[in-house]
């Protein structure tokens, strides 16, 4: 997976979504002193292994901020049933914020909106850049597969820190039984998602799902049909869809990653390569991380 001669190759990081990963995949890490540093660890070992696989030209982390977004205020149950984690995970993020400021990998969050949204932000600035560039947004979750198009793709930790599975777009359709990447949206908008308490469709599971937006294509033609004679629909469903039009409708806005931040990106500021090394050995020293170090 490396990028090609003709194209050059941006890798964005979902960082809030690596954090939680390395936190849960990897047992208590602490330093001699007792500081809790396994999500450090974790981040920093997929980051250097995917430098090392992808070999990016140009790097960016995207970071959620602890504030609400545009989704808890038109939907305030958004993310309610989530259990905030422990303080010594929050500790974690200020020093992998600041062991990658020292790896030359700029930062970017926005006020009211998610990574998911600043990442979707950040391909718009890129390819309005570079028309050409290769983009792979690197994450473990899928939310992110709604954006893959030609030239981006999406590499996604599927088991501890290790194992990946990288999207483009025919794997998109061979996950999701032929749905294409922008059909995703729909598809949560029906199904829910329990993990954000995005509600869907009262009694609508993931196969009825498929079902229906393999038949209609999207929410809004096959809300269109619902109550025409040439919708072939079961009464049951039919009913459930009925029941639940403007649960949908909110689902679909809660799932849809919008790509309008306004951000301060330059391309060039992203290139990859040139750090101080003396300053990344002396944050590995410091947090132990000898492994870390003899695969720098």
């Amino acid at each position: 997976m490396v990028s090609s001669e003709q194209k050059k190759l941006l890798v964005i990081i979902d960082s809030n979504s690596i954090v939680h990963r390395a936190y849960h995949a990897l047992p208590p890490l602490t330093t001699k002193e007792g500081e809790l540093v396994n999500a450090v660890y974790g981040f920093f070992s997929i980051f250097l292994k995917m430098t090392r696989e992808l070999r990016p030209d140009f790097l960016a982390a995207a970071f959620d901020l602890p504030v609400p977004t545009f989704r808890h205020q038109a939907f305030p149950d958004y993310k309610a049933k989530r259990v905030k984690a422990p303080e010594e995970f929050y500790r974690q993020i200020p020093l992998i914020q600041k062991i990658l400021a020292d790896f030359n990998v700029p930062i970017f969050t926005q006020e009211g909106l998610e990574a998911d949204d600043v990442i979707a932000s950040l391909v718009v600035s890129a390819r309005r850049s570079a028309p050409d560039l290769d983009i792979i947004m690197l994450s473990s979750d899928n939310d992110l597969l709604q954006l893959i198009t030609d030239g981006i793709r999406a590499l996604i930790i599927k088991k501890g820190v290790n194992e990946t599975v990288l999207y483009d777009r025919a794997r998109v359709r061979e996950k999701y039984e032929g749905l294409e990447p922008e059909q995703l949206v729909d598809f949560k908008a029906l199904r829910g998602d329990p993990s954000d308490n995005i509600p869907g469709v009262r009694g609508i599971g993931e196969k009825t799902a498929l079902k229906l937006l393999q038949q209609f294509h999207s929410l809004d033609n096959l809300y269109s049909v619902l109550g025409t004679k040439v919708s072939s629909i079961p009464a049951l469903v039919r009913q459930k869809l009925e029941n639940s039009r403007e649960l949908a409708f909110t689902s679909q806005k809660l799932a849809q990653i919008r790509s309008d931040a306004v951000l301060e990106f330059s391309l060039a500021d992203c290139r990859w390569g040139s750090y101080d090394r003396a300053k990344v050995v002396a944050d590995f020293n410091q947090l132990q991380f000898n492994s870390l170090l003899a695969r720098l």
